[in-house]
Formats: structure tokens, C-alpha cells, sequence
């Protein structure tokens, strides 16, 4: 079965809203065996509304539609569908009556024009709204079907999940099974050239990469009638992808980085302790995501100007003199103070110039120092890293996160 989602809304168009409920809809749909091979987004027009649903017919065998289900004059997603299908627009008393229900519960009183919502076409599966006004439905028109949902998330999401996607899951028989691996420390071009010849004799499981922020993602997909048998065809795949990233490789579940590092120190259970200058504490701050992480994580430092280092960290005035306060020896020295400060197992510092400002020819925006000091001593590595101020402590975080991951995979060999 093949799906265009089509999202009607001028705010969506104006960019007033973003259209969420497209990337929500395209998932459960794929989970299910749904291939989505079209968005479409059409403003409060009833002409080019006609248009965008027509065109959706010709080359899908399913429509869901979103929006244009409310009370007012420029709300006719119900009224076009109607009138492009041949079908009556008939009041649905079941659906009135829970409009009045909704209204009396929220103690308002119900205008006369929210009347509009309870007439639905005729022969249509009603999908009930128990978190708004605007019910719902499906209809079935010479092999075609066509969804309309409301707007909004709060009210669309539950009656997608609970009524619309078990009826589609009855009609499609199958399910998309997909794994996804995430990879950090190899770029999107080079992991390509790793697995190019997996790539070109790919068959029944497909392979895609795809690279966001600094990391990159392999998804492994096939179709199947059950989630096992998916996983069981998949998974020779991704173990002979697996033995050739080695380390780069850090989940096969879709874990972020952060989350796979904290619950390896947390099954570990290796206490850790941070400094941080030039990322502000977004290192801490990714730790206490993670429930459970006082176990192990004991202090955290901002030690942004020179006077906290040495103050709060110990770091030496001569050392700061010397090499500056984005040096390896520097990182060196907070990572050892935070540390013995602590009495951890780890001693986590960072220190960079994060930009705009602040960069010379022999320190340029997005020179970064990360140290990790442990028992067997301190281990220093230094980052050149390109883009604005964001993406460089974003990348600084990921690095750490990553260091903080092979030291603990060193620990367990």
C-alpha cells in the first residue's frame, strides 16, 4: 500500500506552524509496512484543496489528511473530500452528542457552528476524538482510502495510534522491520566506502546512511509479516557491518551517544567528575538526563574564567601563564583537580574556543582540548572543529561522551 500524506492548513504554508504531524504519521505508517512516498502541505482553498487530493488519488491507494476539521467557514477538508468522492455530507447524532459532552465537561458553552463537526460523510468508519471536538473518519472509495484527522497533535496522535493505524495494519498484512546503528567518529563518505559492497549487492535488506550532527546513522530495513522474522533476516547484516566499524559503532538500538556512555558508567559503576569551560556545563547537563546518574556522577565544574581553574580546580597560575587556558596542559590539569576534588574514577575537562571571538592564527575558532585522567594517567586530545559557536560545543560534547565510552570498553578488556 502506498501513502501520500496531505496536511491542509494556510498557517502551515505561512510557516506560523510546523507541520510535526507529517513526520508522526510517516513512521507509524512505515512500522506497519505503509510506504509513504508523498508530503503535501495546501492551504484553506477549496480549489486547490480539490486539486491536491485529486492528485494524491492518481498515484496513492491511501490518503491521510490533516487539519481542516473545525468549526469555521474555512474549515472544508469534510466538505471537499465529499464532494471529490461522491459522498453526502450526513449528521452523525453519536458524534453531536459527544461534541455537547465535550463542551458541558470544560464548562463552556457550545456555539452553534460546532454543529458543522458532527456531519461526516455518509458510509465513512468514524474515528472517535476523545481530546477535542472534530471527530474523525475513513472512507472507502473504489480501492481507495482516505483518512481526515485534526490538527492538532494532542487531539491527532491518539486517534491515529488507536483507531487508524490497527484497521491499516489489518489491510496491509505486513511490517517494515528496521534497525537503526548509530556510528560516531567516521564520516557519512568514509562509511560509505566501508560498506560499499554491501551497498551495491543489497537485496531484500536495504541499507541507508544518513549524517546529523556530527554523528551518522545506518538503517537497516526490510519487509516482512512478523517483527522477528524482520529482525532474524537483518541481523547477518548488521553483525558483518558491526566487525568492520568496531569501535565507531556505538548502539545498534538508536541510543543516543550520551545515553550508551552513561549507562556504561552506570552498569560499570565508575564514578566521574567534570570540568568545563568552554561548553558551560552541557556536558552535566547531557550526565543528568539520565536516571540513576547520582550513582556515579559526583561534581560538576564551570570553570570558565582563569580564576575559577585555579581556584576551584587547582590548575597552576604558571601553567595558564605559559600555555594559555585552551592548552593541553591546561585541560590536563582540570581534568586531574575535578578529579582528586571528587575522588572519582574519572576526571572529565574540556576547554576550547567555542567563537565567534576569541580566535588567533595559532588558536583558531574551534581549537578544543578534552582530557580524561584515571588511575593509569591522563590522556589529552585536541579538536579542530569548524562551524558557529553551537555546532562546536555540540561537537565538543559528542567527543567527550566518546572518550568517556572507549575508555570504559578499555576498562572491560
Amino acid at each position: 500500500m502506498n501513502a501520500e500524506i496531505l496536511a491542509v492548513g494556510t498557517e502551515l504554508l505561512m510557516g506560523q506552524i510546523a507541520n510535526t504531524n507529517a513526520q508522526y504519521i510517516s513512521k507509524k505508517l512505515n512500522d506497519i509496512g505503509v510506504n509513504v512516498y508523498y508530503h503535501s502541505v495546501v492551504g484553506d482553498n477549496p480549489a486547490r484543496l480539490k486539486d491536491s487530493l485529486l492528485a494524491a488519488l492518481k498515484r496513492c491507494d491511501l490518503v491521510v489528511m490533516t487539519g481542516g476539521l473545525g468549526p469555521t467557514q474555512d474549515d472544508l477538508t469534510k466538505e471537499t473530500v465529499s464532494e471529490v468522492l461522491g459522498k453526502k455530507l450526513v449528521l452523525h447524532e453519536e458524534s453531536l452528542q459527544r461534541i455537547k459532552a465535550f463542551f458541558d465537561r470544560i464548562n463552556r458553552k457550545m456555539t452553534d457552528n460546532n454543529v458543522k463537526q458532527a456531519y461526516l460523510p455518509e458510509g465513512c468508519i468514524v474515528v472517535e476524538n476523545n481530546n477535542g471536538t472534530a471527530p474523525g473518519c475513513i472512507i472507502e472509495n473504489n480501492g481507495k482510502i482516505v483518512v481526515m484527522l485534526p490538527g492538532p497533535p494532542s487531539e491527532m496522535i491518539p486517534m491515529l495510534d488507536d483507531t487508524v493505524v490497527p484497521y491499516l495494519k489489518e489491510k496491509s498484512g505486513y511490517r517494515i522491520v528496521s534497525k537503526y546503528l548509530r556510528v560516531f567518529g567516521i564520516g557519512e563518505s568514509q562509511l560509505e566506502e566501508m560498506i560499499m559492497d554491501l551497498i551495491d549487492k543489497q537485496d531484500r535488506v536495504t541499507i541507508a546512511t544518513y549524517a546529523k550532527d556530527g554523528q551518522v546513522t545506518i538503517r537497516l530495513t526490510v519487509k516482512s509479516m512478523t517483527e522477528e522474522e524482520g529482525i532474524g533476516e537483518i541481523l547477518p547484516l548488521q553483525n558483518e557491518i558491526a566487525s568492520r566499524l568496531k569501535d565507531a559503532l556505538y548502539s545498534t538500538e538508536d541510543e543516543e551517544l550520551e545515553y550508551v556512555a552513561s549507562k556504561m558508567l552506570l552498569s560499570s559503576n565508575i564514578t566521574i567528575a567534570t570540568a568545563e569551560s568552554c561548553t558551560g556545563g552541557l556536558i552535566s547537563a547531557r550526565l543528568t538526563d539520565m536516571p540513576g546518574i547520582s550513582k556515579v556522577f559526583k561534581r560538576g565544574i564551570v570553570s570558565y574564567s582563569n580564576e575559577s581553574k585555579m581556584e576551584n580546580l587547582g590548575v597552576r597560575r604558571e601553567t595558564l601563564e605559559r600555555y594559555g587556558a585552551v592548552s593541553s596542559e591546561t585541560a590536563t590539569e582540570m581534568a586531574e583537580g575535578v578529579r582528586k576534588i571528587a575522588s572519582t574514577d574519572i576526571g572529565l575537562a574540556v576547554t576550547g574556543i567555542a567563537g565567534p571571538d576569541g580566535g588567533t592564527d595559532e588558536k583558531p575558532v574551534g581549537l578544543v582540548y578534552i582530557a580524561i585522567a584515571h588511575d593509569s594517567g591522563t590522556y589529552t586530545r585536541e579538536l579542530r572543529l569548524a562551524g558557529n559557536r553551537n555546532r562546536i560545543r555540540n561537537m565538543t560534547v559528542l567527543n567527550a561522551f566518546d572518550m568517556i565510552r572507549k575508555y570504559v570498553m578499555k576498562l572491560k578488556r
